[in-house]
């Protein structure tokens, strides 16, 4: 493991244990097992370390997302739905204890500016996925596509941060999320 990798991982390991408000530079290193100095060369300060964490969980999310709807480009829009939904809800419980340290931490600093980021990033993609849909065409697609990615944000944030554990089991969250963005899709449809 690199050394990044080991302050990446030390840093979600104390943001677990001790919350963001007790995370410092100091326990950090002593977790990853490298000097504070070693991991200054690498982040400044603790703003520093929490922002590459969340960028980093940030991106992989954005890619994981992109991917996705690529690979489902001019498929029937239920498959798309059921795709995208899919794809965040697993990535988000992949680590779960990431996701949830990184959610109470936000509260702690700033990070508008990354989820801004990722969320362009996601609509984006999903907006061109929906866009090639083999059984639909949508009025007004780029609301439509952000009031879905709006609710499927929102909702997961929402189940991990209160702990919802029994919407995750079997899938029901993601049955919900789909039919939910189905039922949408076929109302945004132009008529044929």
């Amino acid at each position: 493991m690199s050394t990044v990798e080991a302050i990446f991982e030390a840093t979600i390991q104390v943001l677990i244990s001790d919350g963001p408000g007790d995370l410092t530079t100091t326990r950090v290193a002593e977790r990853a097992g490298v000097s504070v100095g070693s991991l200054y060369q690498y982040f400044p300060n603790k703003q520093a370390l929490f922002h590459a964490v969340n960028e980093r969980y940030l991106t992989m999310l954005a890619e994981r997302v992109e991917a996705t709807c690529k690979a489902h480009c001019g498929s029937p829009y239920a498959e798309m739905a059921d795709a995208l939904v899919s794809t965040y809800i697993e990535m988000k419980i992949e680590r779960r204890d990431v996701t949830i340290a990184l959610y109470r931490a936000a509260a702690e600093v700033d990070v508008a500016g990354i989820v801004e980021a990722m969320s362009q990033r996601i609509e984006a993609a999903s907006q061109a996925m929906f866009a090639t849909a083999s059984d639909a065409e949508f009025n007004n697609l780029a609301t439509v596509n952000v009031m879905m990615l709006n609710v499927l944000c929102g909702t997961v944030r929402n189940v991990f941060e209160r702990d919802m554990s029994e919407l995750l089991i079997d899938g029901g969250l993601r049955t919900q999320l789909t039919l939910m963005f189905c039922t949408y899709l076929a109302a945004a449809k132009i008529a044929a």
